[in-house]
């Protein structure tokens, strides 16, 4: 049985986290739920009133029941509130096409490889010659070129014409990008051409966060000056200052594959360093431990993490770490803190307030269920094996005290290994559910990755800001003193920087070496749904109870042995129903000609513009699907010339197919050679043909279902579609609508 007592704000958190989960599934459609919760609100107070006055506990039971009742209300309410596009002024809303917006830069710019990414925050539009206030989030892409400069926060654009709704997936279990938009509040994106817009002003929408990221870039200068390898600056700024622009894809890869790329986050690890060496430098000081040493404390702590979230530009991890930071902070100073439980469950609470959306991001709910495990399983992990005590039990008096010593020191660094080792092991049970759902796989070389990394990256992490605060100290004597003597103190910043870099290569090496020679420890390729993830986390609660309850122990084996088997269960079935299923799908992938002929876990996929898929075309588009599937064997056929499929080509452009009885007809260029009709089910057009709707009618039938692949141009599209559906065909633009799938007949 849980005792509610010490962690009384678990009970609420968890009540208020499932109103903002309701609303995630089933509350798009509520009517507006203010005077509701208001309504509840008031009579939670008279409730609480009288059974205040009232001798019984019944009373007060209820009470309770209805807070948490109000909670629920409170969730789903905030959520509601919280989505921009249910107000009357969002450019879902508006009644015309956007002629011209003007609009703030909101986020961090995104350098990719051919164009900046960033988030506009619209503030006007022009609609049928007309300014009128608008609201909304835009995720525009403006070209890479060299007259274009990479968006800041804060200007302010004007732009011609009006952005897009965003799109959803369009092939076989993509990610979803149109939903994580959502839950950040952007709608709707464009790709906006270097002379369709225009900066006219700089206005940001929260000055101490322009403050915050212009000092986290004038941070990066600093390791970009001293750290002089280019792998070791893309680190060092990554690892210190969490700006990863300049970490390449391979580094990226390889720490993902050892379960190691939370190092490359500036989140709780670096904030709880900070957290950690405060807390030991106080503890150095001399003198009683009373309620000011408290209260002296705690504001230097509060004043060091908060600093840093400053310095590193206010990003969503850092303050979401300093938040849950503060809490426990203030708990120590206060003497109030019961347990770690209530602490972490207030600090959730508070972010939920604040943002319910954030329910929904990948790392809240891995940076809390990382703490919460932690806190729990670490200690009894630990308790497993005591290797000071297995030490000192062969020290003998008789020995010389250099050996004593040797087994003290033994002993010490095997407690010290073995506590990291259970820190890292608590981590991943609560965790690996969501890693497997999220990223589709399982790094078994995590703990020999962090065991060595995580130790040396912590160091590199202290030694990072200790240059920064030298140079800033030298900066500042540099204005007092000689050119000269300021180049003899520059060596001071400099020798830091070396052991810095030292540092980071020395780590960096380490996990390309765990990459290379545990090349089999990545289990990839997996695919669990969102309520197989559920199975999982309430199997492993069971498991827990079942292993800390005395009474009743087996009804909770018995209750993780069900969950288990509905879990099998559900793979299982789903395993089957993908047995007999065969599918026709002709993707979505821009210029690209490509399908994939789908039978159970097996697949033949053909380029038909015989072009080999680029890895980053293969890992975006086709990859997401063939997890999906549990696909055992794909095989990528670049032409028709290797593929098992049935073909002829009675004219140059034109290639016919025949798979499971359905007929293809696939068109690139001129049909009026043709001698005889062919007729068909799906006819796909490629590469802009210059077919018409009279000649496929003649050749093909108009029967036949009309496809756009994504070679085709939009204004190809937009000219035939027109055509052809008044001759009478059916058709469908996989640009615009998705990867086109079709089944066999039986």
């Amino acid at each position: 049985m849980i005792h509610w007592a010490p962690v009384a704000f678990v009970r609420l958190f968890l009540a208020l986290a499932a109103g903002i989960l309701t609303y995630f599934y089933a509350g798009s459609s509520l009517p507006d739920l203010g005077w509701a919760l208001a309504g509840s609100m008031a009579l939670f107070v008279g409730v609480q009133l009288w059974a205040r006055r009232q001798p019984a506990p019944g009373p007060t039971d209820a009470a309770g029941l209805l807070a948490l009742a109000v909670l629920f209300l409170a969730g789903l309410t905030l959520t509601q509130q919280a989505t921009e596009s249910r107000q009357s002024g969002h450019l879902s809303q508006l009644p015309g096409p956007v002629e011209f917006y003007r609009a703030v830069v909101d986020d961090y710019t995104v350098a990719r490889p051919a164009t900046f990414a960033t988030t506009v925050r619209v503030s006007a539009v022009r609609i049928g010659g007309q300014w009128r206030p608008a609201l909304g989030g835009i995720r525009v892409s403006v070209p890479r070129d060299a007259g274009v400069a990479a968006p800041q926060y804060g200007d302010v654009w004007l732009v011609r014409g009006g952005p897009a709704p965003s799109k959803a997936p369009l092939n076989p279990g993509e990610f979803d990008y149109r939903r994580y938009l959502q839950y950040h509040q952007v709608y709707h994106q464009q790709f906006i051409h270097a002379d369709q817009y225009r900066r006219i002003g700089f206005r940001p929408p929260n000055y101490l966060k322009a403050v915050s990221m212009r000092a986290a870039r004038t941070l990066d200068g600093v390791f970009r000056h001293y750290v002089r390898a280019r792998r070791e600056y893309a680190l060092a700024s990554a690892l210190v200052l969490g700006i990863k622009d300049d970490v390449d894809q391979d580094t990226k890869q390889v720490y993902a594959n050892t379960g190691t790329t939370h190092i490359m986050a500036v989140s709780g690890l670096q904030v709880g360093l900070l957290f950690g060496a405060v807390t030991w430098l106080l503890g150095l000081l001399p003198g009683r431990r009373g309620w000011l040493f408290r209260l002296v404390a705690a504001g230097l702590g509060l004043a060091v993490i908060w600093a840093y979230a400053f310095l590193t530009g206010l990003s969503a991890s850092v303050l979401r770490a300093a938040v849950m930071f503060t809490f426990v902070i203030l708990a120590r100073a206060t003497g109030r803190q019961s347990t770690m439980y209530n602490t972490l469950a207030v600090a959730a609470f508070v972010l939920l307030c604040y943002d319910p959306y954030l329910l929904a991001d990948v790392g809240f709910q891995l940076s809390f269920l990382a703490v919460l495990s932690i806190v729990y399983l670490q200690p009894r992990i630990a308790r497993w094996l005591d290797f000071r005590e297995s030490a000192y039990a062969r020290i003998r008096p008789w020995q010389p005290a250099a050996v004593q010593r040797l087994w003290r020191a033994l002993g010490w660094a095997g407690e010290k290994i073995w506590q990291a080792t259970a820190l890292s092991l608590a981590a991943q049970v609560a965790t690996f559910p969501l890693g497997l759902f999220y990223f589709h796989q399982f790094p078994l070389s995590f703990l020999a990755s962090n065991l060595v990394a995580v130790p040396i990256s912590s160091g590199a992490v202290y030694v990072g800001l200790t240059l920064l605060v030298a140079k800033g100290l030298v900066a500042l004597l540099s204005l007092a003193v000689p050119a000269a003597v300021g180049r003899v103190l520059d060596y001071l910043p400099q020798s830091i920087a070396f052991v810095f870099e030292t540092l980071i290569r020395w780590f960096n090496d380490y996990i390309f070496w765990i990459g290379r020679q545990m090349p089999g420890a990545l289990i990839s390729g997996i695919h669990v749904t969102a309520p197989q993830v559920w199975l999982i986390g309430a199997t492993i609660l069971a498991l827990l109870t079942f292993l800390a309850v005395r009474r009743r122990k087996l009804v909770w084996l018995g209750v993780a042995c069900a969950l288990m088997g509905l879990y099998g269960g559900s793979r299982v079935w789903a395993a089957r129903a993908l047995t007999t299923d065969e599918q026709l799908v002709i993707y979505s992938i821009p210029r690209r000609s490509v399908v994939g002929f789908w039978q159970g876990a097996a697949a033949h996929v053909v380029t038909v513009d015989s072009l080999p898929l680029s890895e980053t075309e293969r890992t975006y588009r086709l990859v997401p699907g063939i997890i999906q599937r549990e696909a055992r064997r794909v095989l990528y056929h670049v032409g028709w010339q290797q593929a098992p499929i049935p073909t002829a080509q009675p004219l140059p452009g034109v290639v016919l197919a025949v798979w499971r009885g359905q007929r293809l007809a696939f068109v690139s260029g001129r049909l009026d050679g043709a001698r005889q009709p062919q007729p068909v089910e799906l006819v796909i057009l490629r590469r802009n043909a210059r077919a018409y709707a009279a000649e496929l009618a003649a050749v093909f039938g108009t029967k036949a279902r009309v496809i756009f692949d994504s070679s085709c141009k939009s204004w190809y599209v937009t000219r035939q579609d027109s055509a052809l559906q008044k001759a009478g065909f059916q058709t469908y633009d996989v640009t615009a609508r998705g990867a086109f799938i079709v089944r066999p007949r039986p």
